[in-house]
């Protein structure tokens, strides 16, 4: 299902940096499966669809071609997309740069965009550092936002795929007896 999403038009900063609806929340944890049954216990989130030791393409950390061992999970609490991230080794990474082995907490919130590339340069005009990009999908940036907003920024293109993936965990939450397979490890069809 397609949620609309809109920016309001009546508010005097309409026009803020973040320019397009926040789609989804991140949280980094020590043990994803643990995050996803305490999520689902305490606001009926899931399913997850569970991707473990992820290698995405193209991946640079800092400008540099390092990539640490991390795995996702995505879902769905309500209309709020979730995420999950575990990284289980201690290269440097966005991640680290928040949270020390054994430290949790929230991480980003992520936007789809049309264009990756001018919202990078938009980010970057007004003193935001790229922390990472690699490619899921479409392109994908991480903006190092964490001195005004205490957390990254996740512009991720909004190809078709991108845009099918979301709308396949909302519709499988909507669907869901919020019991049966918590946690898959696949993504939905």
């Amino acid at each position: 299902m397609n949620m609309p999403f809109h920016m309001p038009t009546n508010r005097i900063n309409a026009q803020g940096l973040i320019r397009h609806p926040i789609r989804q929340y991140a949280w980094f944890v020590n043990d994803i499966d643990e995050a996803c049954h305490k999520w689902n216990r305490m606001v009926g989130a899931g399913p997850f669809f569970v991707v473990r030791h992820h290698i995405g393409e193209g991946f640079t950390y800092r400008g540099q071609p390092i990539e640490a061992d991390v795995s996702y999970a995505f879902g769905q609490a309500g209309p709020a997309h979730i995420q999950f991230i575990a990284q289980h080794d201690d290269t440097p990474s966005i991640y680290r740069d928040m949270y020390k082995k054994g430290e949790t907490g929230f991480h980003h919130v992520g936007v789809l965009v049309p264009n990756v590339q001018e919202e990078v340069r938009r980010f970057n005009e007004a003193g935001y550092e790229t922390a990472c990009e690699l490619w899921g999908g479409d392109y994908v940036a991480y903006m190092d936002c964490r001195e005004d907003l205490g957390c990254f920024v996740e512009l991720h293109g909004d190809a078709p795929i991108i845009q099918k993936l979301f709308d396949g965990w909302q519709t499988q939450h909507e669907e869901w007896d919020g019991v049966t397979d918590l946690i898959r490890e696949n993504r939905p069809e």
